[in-house]
């Protein structure tokens, strides 16, 4: 009796969480949950796909069910931004170097010089009061004012979203921002709800591993890549159409910090980030990224192994190669940061001639949440009247009125086709034949409107494979650390072990290393998979620690000195870490110091204000009796260990060996030099010590 009760029981289990085409997780009502309804009461029959003219097609706007979600989704706060609230931008150019006429009507594509653009970096899930270092997503976006219109390019550091379907963008955001009885975590994503949503949702795992990667603890902005994320349409003169997917590449290269560091680093300065940005542009150190496409036809893309219209999938370099076609420089910070950084309205409808949408659900849903999200955040719908909104071409329209109108229209037609405007004395337009057109794509003969995600989007384990298998083993132990980490702050067990079921899935040697690293003991069967695993061909395009340029260049070297530090000392590596293009700093026990044979002059931070996480390496100059003093100093004491736990060059003064590193437990290695090495030094400084980390740390 009590077998067929347990199998009776896991008969409803089963219908209650059966799995849609794209291997979605399908939570039917039951009597204890109840019914999902929309605001007005009405029963919902699929809260896990849009409307889609067909199973690849595009959104349909009838789809109210969406449109409801999405647009009290977007009114949650005001006026601060819902996501990336916390950001940091600049202005610069975008210069074109290889035209692409043969692809695309855009001018700003096919014709060479440079144009104005806008650029806002941002975290997602805190609010605009938050951290800026915290494991997170990087918001890249960029509003291009070209002569034909502003075009938003609206990514992320990431090449990968975390859902498949616009549908579930509320979802995954309630999930990984604060929980809403408790008001905490800020700012990060180690806690029950984003892992339970995680967990149920294996579309989300591609992403969440790049998350929890090196990735999700950059340097600095000036050092991170930028992905336009989906797969868009270019289209040329002929209304011939070819997909492209857009990257941004740092000249910088790549760099993170370490965990420990990216902590510590909050503490710190809550505005790392954003003061690296603004320093680095008022200094004169412009950042730059190079721009890049990736191209293929439709005939090329139904040959790849997975659906390039899925937004949690990238299309490997080794695939189809980058081809680079422009950069983009920031020279100039705002004048004003409300009115221009926390003004600026990106869309990623923005949109120019020769350039159109694909049929990514995500990327459709995203054409209205924007614009809606605008509405209520900047007061109305002439916000594109803001100056950082604003096109710097001609425009004519026949929008009128509303809230904060600050224009004055002039005559008396508002409309066409229109007749009474004889005089042309108020022109507001007229089609033309140039403008934008929608590429005339063909819907398959079986297409048929509805509620289902394409089969095609079902396989959510082969990239994330992928992916990890790609990585060094230094980052593959820096992954399954912060999983390990993310997931002991989880207190719900069947939340950790039903993530653990799903990484087995990925590979079984990452599941079985974190689930060591929690302590689990046993492990869980392995998670449903409603497609095939695929083995694909490992990416060096996706690593970062391979892609960190060995240079000083944008990074910052600290030098310790106290009274009577030798000035000469002093001087040979600043001139050389300086030549080499890093920026230098002197740090202090006071404020003012008074070098050997000098004067007191003001050094650039005291040393219990200024630790060693705001440096990219280390160096000190100090007297025999200085160091001893220092040794009994907690703040010089954390000053060296963090650096060299954090793995950054030391160079170490004869005081600095004898005193203050015993006094911190260093045991000097070949990261560690004396402070007359400068040349080896500047050599060590230019990369992290990871052949230090194993001695340091225990890593799953």
């Amino acid at each position: 009796m009590a077998t067929k009760k347990k199998a009776a029981a896991r008969t409803s289990a089963a219908r209650q969480n059966a799995a849609g085409n794209g291997g979605e997780t399908r939570q039917q009502a039951t009597a204890k949950t109840g019914v999902l309804t929309t605001a007005q009461g009405i029963p919902v029959a699929d809260n896990q796909n849009s409307l889609r003219g067909y199973s690849r097609g595009p959104t349909l706007l009838e789809d109210f069910i969406l449109r409801e979600k999405i647009t009290h989704f977007d009114h949650e706060r005001i006026p601060e931004r819902i996501v990336h609230a916390r950001g940091s931008a600049a202005h610069g150019y975008f210069e074109l170097t290889k035209p692409l006429s043969k692809y695309t009507t855009a001018k700003f594509l096919t014709e060479k010089g440079r144009i104005p653009v806008f650029c806002r970096f941002s975290t997602v899930a805190g609010g605009a009061g938050s951290v800026d270092t915290p494991r997170d997503v990087r918001g890249f976006a960029v509003k291009f004012y070209t002569q034909e219109g502003n075009f938003d390019l609206v990514g992320n550091n990431l090449p990968v979203f975390a859902i498949q379907d616009a549908m579930k963008f509320p979802d995954f955001i309630h999930a990984v921002k604060m929980e809403p009885d408790r008001g905490f975590p800020q700012a990060a994503s180690a806690h029950d709800t984003f892992w339970d949503f995680v967990s149920l949702s294996p579309e989300t795992l591609h992403m969440v591993l790049w998350a929890m990667s090196d990735r999700g603890i950059p340097r600095s902005l000036r050092m991170i890549e930028g992905f336009g994320i989906h797969s868009f349409r270019l289209v040329n003169a002929k209304g011939e159409s070819t997909f492209v997917k857009f990257h941004w590449r740092p000249k910088l290269g790549l760099q993170s910090t370490l965990w420990d560091e990216a902590v510590k680093l909050q503490g710190a300065d809550n505005d790392f980030h954003r003061r690296d940005l603004f320093e680095a542009i008022d200094s004169g150190a412009f950042p730059e990224w190079e721009f890049a496409v990736q191209l293929f036809t439709e005939e090329e893309a139904e040959k790849f192994p997975f659906d390039h219209l899925d937004p949690t999938k990238l299309v490997p370099e080794e695939l189809v190669p980058l081809q680079i076609v422009g950069r983009m420089v920031l020279d100039r910070n705002p004048d004003n940061h409300f009115a221009e950084n926390e003004q600026v309205a990106f869309c990623p409808a923005n949109m120019v001639p020769g350039i159109d949408f694909s049929n990514d659900p995500l990327l459709q849903g995203r054409l209205f949440s924007y614009l809606d999200t605008q509405l209520s955040r900047l007061g109305g719908p002439n916000f594109t009247q803001i100056p950082i909104n604003a096109p710097k071409c001609p425009f004519g329209h026949h929008q009128r009125d509303a809230h904060m109108q600050m224009q004055v229209p002039k005559g008396r037609v508002a409309y066409e086709p229109a007749s009474l405007d004889k005089d042309g004395s108020a022109p507001n337009g007229r089609e033309t034949a140039s403008g934008f057109r929608s590429f005339a794509e063909s819907a398959p003969d079986d297409g048929r409107k509805g509620r289902a995600r394409a089969a095609s989007f079902a396989d959510h384990y082969s990239q994330p494979r992928m992916f990890w298998r790609s990585q060094t083993a230094v980052e593959q132990a820096h992954i399954a650390s912060a999983i390990v980490f993310e997931l002991s702050k989880v207190d719900d067990d069947p939340v950790r072990e039903r993530t653990v079921s799903q990484l087995r899935n990925i590979d079984e040697e990452l599941a079985t290393r974190v689930a060591n690293g929690l302590g689990m003991d046993a492990m869980p069967a392995a998670a449903p998979a409603a497609a095939p695993t695929l083995d694909l061909p490992t990416s060096k395009a996706i690593t970062l620690i391979p892609k960190m340029k060995p240079t000083l260049e944008g990074r910052c070297v600290g030098i310790l000195v106290a009274d009577g530090s030798d000035a000469k000392a002093v001087a040979a590596i600043r001139q050389a870490a300086e030549a080499a293009g890093a920026q230098v700093k002197l740090v202090a026990p006071k404020r003012f110091v008074a070098l050997k044979g000098g004067k007191p002059r003001k050094t650039d931070g005291q040393l219990a204000g200024t630790p060693s996480v705001l440096f990219d390496a280390v160096a000190c100059v100090l007297t025999p009796d200085a160091a001893k003093m220092l040794a009994a100093e907690a703040a010089a004491l954390d000053w060296f260990r963090d650096a060299f736990g954090h793995l950054k060059a030391i160079a170490a003064c004869g005081g600095t060996r004898a005193h203050i590193l015993p006094a911190a437990g260093i045991e000097p290695d070949q990261g560690v030099v004396d402070t007359g090495e400068v040349d080896r030094f500047i050599k060590l400084a230019k990369t992290r010590q990871w052949a230090r980390e194993p001695n340091l740390r225990t890593l799953p």
